[in-house]
């Protein structure tokens, strides 16, 4: 049995928290507050974002820092938005050395920097692996089934992280591509506003098919110029989580782009999500990182100046459509 310390009291640490405890894991969550971890511990559940799933018994709820240095491993699920600031208020707390697992989604703007990457700055160099995959938290809450991947430098560790978490629900690759695969996390959420921009929009399922077929393409393009691994953009962490995040109903960022393809702007609609659209923050670094790689990225492009510059959706698809003629390459 495992002692497993889960960093992050939103939905995505609570489906987490469920599984390992499904596993045979003994499981404490970190709340950021008292009141959040009493009301999550004497509830169990986390009404707040992930409300009708009764949390195990073998999962306790608590604010107290000093778990983290007792954890044979830790898990962070927090937004890559609060990272920083929430690794620095623990950091004395995160044992040098002990092996931390990445399930955040996202990319730190302005330094551009990975979950992983923030890490290692703030709690010093440690055996890491990331955990991501088409993955959202009600369903995985819910035991439905759901292929995820786990990746490390460190066969090692990524096999372990697969039998942590595997369950007869809850099924776990593994990979050699930590930076591809923590990178498809991160892309997908970006594209996948404009996944919901072609909702908002009212065009249809050919839309949406050129939008996962090319979005996947520029994905790949700037994985590759970072160092990642053209395939890993392919498999269930670059095309799967892409799929997932367009077309869920449960997805915040397709959420985020419904509604300002529907005409309200982006401050409008922020205060109506529960959680963090890592897409929001993440198409800012995205562009940055293009731009220094002379990476094309024509959709990502056109998300930014619609969020950020306010030109209109329709006028976004319109010049995406009417670009230069050229042939399809994949990647």
């Amino acid at each position: 049995m495992e002692n497993v310390a889960v960093l992050g009291d939103g939905a995505w640490g609570t489906a987490l928290s469920m599984v390992l405890a499904e596993r045979g894991a003994s499981v404490i969550q970190w709340a950021h507050s008292r009141q959040v971890a009493e009301v999550m511990q004497g509830t169990r559940e986390n009404r707040r974002y992930l409300p009708g799933f009764k949390l195990p018994d073998a999962v306790a709820i608590s604010d107290d820092p000093g778990f983290f240095e007792h954890a044979d491993l830790i898990v962070c699920a927090v937004p890559s938005r609060y990272l920083r600031e929430v690794l620095t208020h623990l950091s004395e707390h995160l044992r040098k050395g002990r092996p931390i697992i990445s399930a955040t989604k996202g990319l730190e703007f302005p330094t551009l920097m990975r979950p992983t990457q923030i890490l290692a700055e703030v709690t010093g160099a440690r055996p890491m692996a990331v955990l991501s995959g088409p993955s959202h938290a009600e369903e995985v809450a819910a035991r439905m089934p759901t292929a995820v991947v786990a990746a490390s430098d460190d066969p090692g560790l990524a096999l372990r992280v697969q039998d942590l978490f595997t369950t007869e629900r809850f099924r776990v690759y593994t990979s050699e591509d930590p930076l591809g695969v923590e990178l498809g996390g991160a892309l997908k959420n970006v594209l996948s506003i404009a996944g919901g921009m072609v909702d908002g929009l009212g065009f249809g399922d050919n839309t949406k098919a050129a939008l996962l077929t090319r979005g996947q393409a520029e994905m790949s393009r700037l994985g590759a110029a970072l160092g990642g691994r053209p395939e890993t953009f392919h498999g269930l962490t670059g095309m799967g989580d892409l799929v997932v995040s367009c077309v869920s109903r449960h997805g915040r960022n397709r959420y985020v782009g419904e509604q300002v393809g529907r005409g309200l702007q982006l401050d409008e609609v922020l205060p109506m999500i529960p959680g963090v659209p890592e897409g929001v923050v993440t198409v800012k670094a995205v562009m940055e990182l293009a731009r220094e790689h002379g990476v094309d990225m024509p959709i990502c492009r056109e998300i930014h100046e619609v969020l950020y510059a306010g030109k209109d959706p329709m006028i976004a698809v319109r010049d995406l459509m009417t670009r230069q003629q050229k042939d399809e390459i994949v990647v």
